[in-house]
């Protein structure tokens, strides 16, 4: 069931269960820190305005991972992760080397915000 529009749901997971959803649901065989299901709507007579939704399913496993190869604190490794999930809803992507500078500027701004 799909929740109600502008709700943005966290599962904290590990890296098994991350991995399984990965495959079924992306068909992608490897381990990843974050899987972004975007339900978001477009405002009716908007063209670009939308209401964003979505479920963001993030492996702690691999968050505490990236933190250690990082050489940084958990808890900012998990903004990150979270501040990243959200830009997806908001229609950055990650796909090639110009798009993931573009949303590495974003995931910076936002965090520097906190």
């Amino acid at each position: 069931e799909q929740q109600q529009p502008g709700t943005i749901c966290y599962v904290f997971c590990n890296d098994h269960y991350l991995l399984e959803i990965n495959r079924e649901y992306l068909e992608h065989d490897y381990y990843t820190d974050i899987v972004t299901f975007d339900y978001s709507q477009q405002k009716s007579g908007q063209r670009k305005a939308k209401i964003i939704s979505g479920d963001l399913f993030i492996s702690v496993d691999r968050v505490k991972d990236n933190a250690v190869q990082l050489g940084l604190p958990f808890e900012e490794e998990l903004r990150r992760v979270m501040v990243h999930g959200v830009l997806h809803l908001l229609g950055y992507s990650d796909k090639n080397s110009v798009r993931k500078k573009e949303m590495k500027k974003k995931e910076d701004l936002y965090l520097s915000r906190f």
